[in-house]
């Protein structure tokens, strides 16, 4: 039996009411911040559908040829949409492409093989890009019975108006603290380190777990330490960038980065030009990170923003966020 955390049970019980009651939309939109497991509960509500020997309690039962392909990851009547590799293999496209909203929508067009039921899920559904999402809208304004076209996101906005109004939502918040403090406990973690990495991720329990099971936490240390040294011209830019570049976590670390300043210009400062200049700080290094994505040699992107770092944000006032991280 799945086992869902307490956020996931409670869209789950919605949504599962929504399907015993034949009122479950065949457009679904699983949205809400990364890491909370909607694309789980969503799978998990395939696997309900497609199931035809469910329990009294509605459950899968573990037991049909429906449910045995699908742990057998061969179920017919389900399909998966994600990112594929590109033509020569190399790598995943970073884009769903309109082939592949055409063939699911061709395989949405025919009978399901089992109990009556298709689902596709397509995730990340934001990733769409602009001819597959006409494609896309194409599918969800003409709905046939027992097809069900389910999309997950961390970014709807990214979505068409038009594709988000044929959906029925589903939206994952952050819990509350101490539901989120107790379910990382039950994760295996150590109070205070628990309180210490949801702090850091701002409440959201999915990262917090994430760093704490790997070395999330201590990178984040590791850029306050090196913005606040950075101030203080303990270390040089060109050198730091090359370090922040070399290992294939630019991106996170630029993350990490974006957020304690966010964090430090709204966590009660008082000098109005410091907060601003800190909020425009976040920007770029949002930006950065947009950059970090293409073609531009990474160090030289780091090397522009920890520059400005300095020079903007360190005459604004006495940085205090790697002692923060310390406490």
């Amino acid at each position: 039996m799945t086992t869902f955390a307490p956020w996931q049970q409670r869209i789950h019980d919605q949504a599962a009411a929504a399907l015993d009651a034949g009122r479950l939309g065949h457009g679904l939109l699983f949205c809400g911040p990364g890491r909370l497991g909607k694309r789980q509960v969503a799978e998990h509500l395939a696997r309900r559908l497609l199931c035809t020997d469910r329990r009294t309690d509605g459950e899968p039962c573990g037991e049909c040829r429906g449910c045995r392909l699908w742990a057998a990851g061969s179920h017919p009547d389900y399909q998966l949409v994600s990112f594929i590799p590109t033509k020569d293999g190399s790598k995943l496209r970073t884009e769903i492409v309109i082939e592949q909203i055409r063939k699911l929508s061709e395989q949405m067009a025919l009978t399901p093989q089992y109990g009556g039921a298709q689902v596709v899920i397509i995730d990340p559904a934001d990733a769409i890009n602009h001819a597959a999402a006409n494609a896309l809208l194409k599918t969800l304004e003409e709905p046939v019975p027992g097809r069900y076209l389910w999309l997950v996101s961390a970014q709807p906005s990214r979505l068409s108006a038009t594709i988000r109004s044929r959906c029925q939502k589903l939206e994952f918040r952050l819990p509350p603290r101490t539901e989120a403090l107790d379910w990382l406990q039950r994760q295996g973690h150590a109070a205070t380190e628990a309180g210490e990495a949801l702090d850091a991720a701002r409440g959201h329990p999915g990262l917090a777990h994430e760093w704490l099971g790997g070395e999330g936490l201590a990178l984040r240390r590791e850029v306050a330490s090196d913005l606040d040294k950075l101030l203080r011209n303990e270390l040089a830019v060109v050198e730091t960038a090359q370090r922040w570049t070399a290992d294939g976590q630019a991106d996170q670390r630029l993350r990490f980065a974006a957020d304690l300043a966010v964090a430090e210009a709204t966590g009660g400062l008082t000098d109005p030009l410091r907060a601003r200049s800190l909020a425009e700080w976040f920007d770029r290094a949002n930006r950065a990170r947009e950059l970090l994505r293409t073609t531009v040699r990474a160090e030289l992107v780091v090397v522009e923003l920890l520059m400005a770092w300095r020079a903007g944000v360190g005459r604004a006032g006495t940085n205090q966020m790697g002692q923060g991280m310390k406490a």
